[in-house]
């Protein structure tokens, strides 16, 4: 059964649930395939936006939408997250950077690095030297990084894995498939689990 996790870095909810995964990975002993797609062109091949345009006129959702991220953090002890002050930020150079770590062998590194960096000691992770320096902090290439992101196969396979998602249901990051069966959020991670677990 192939189980498939389809993020962008920009998302705090895609973060969290990075940050899970591993448990249910070792619970279950299943393993998730981790899927770049680029959160922005998910919204315009959807019609959707974010949360912070999309609720911006509902009085209270915003509030509320806080208080649930604060006692999801708090029960699963996610103590390492901070908030990137420079949220929302341009992630196609990074998501790029996910697609040629793919590529080259080292997706894991790579995938960790840069949500440490958005999300744990966060910077302006869409600035090219910002990137550079802090993948050469955490042991990586910096330099390769930001020339392999400039490949043509590198950028065709990010728009295909994009569209390709989309085609399968995808609106928004996190999205998860347990085989062909789709399910969103960071909220969804039990009923994923519980799927994997009856399959």
């Amino acid at each position: 059964m192939k189980l498939e996790f389809h993020f962008d870095f920009g998302s705090p909810n895609a973060y969290f649930s990075h940050k899970l995964i591993p448990d249910i990975e070792a619970r279950t002993g299943a393993k998730f395939d981790y899927v770049p797609v680029l959160l922005g062109g998910i919204f315009k091949l959807t019609n959707n936006q974010s949360p912070m345009v999309a609720f911006a006129g509902i009085k209270n959702k915003q509030e509320y939408n806080r208080l649930e991220t604060q006692r999801f953090i708090e029960r699963h002890k996610l103590t390492a997250y901070n908030r990137n002050p420079d949220f929302p930020i341009n992630t196609i150079q990074i998501m790029r950077g996910a697609v040629a770590a793919e590529a080259d062998g080292y997706p894991a590194a790579y995938i960790n690095a840069v949500f440490h960096h958005m999300w744990e000691e966060p910077k302006q992770m869409d600035d090219p030297d910002v990137i550079r320096e802090a993948l050469n902090a955490s042991g990586l290439d910096g330099d390769k990084t930001m020339t392999r992101i400039q490949d043509q196969a590198v950028k065709d396979t990010l728009l295909q894995n994009t569209e390709a998602s989309v085609a399968r249901g995808t609106f928004g990051s996190p999205t998860f498939f347990v085989g062909e069966e789709i399910y969103f959020g960071k909220d969804r991670l039990r009923d994923v689990e519980e799927a994997i677990v009856g399959a």
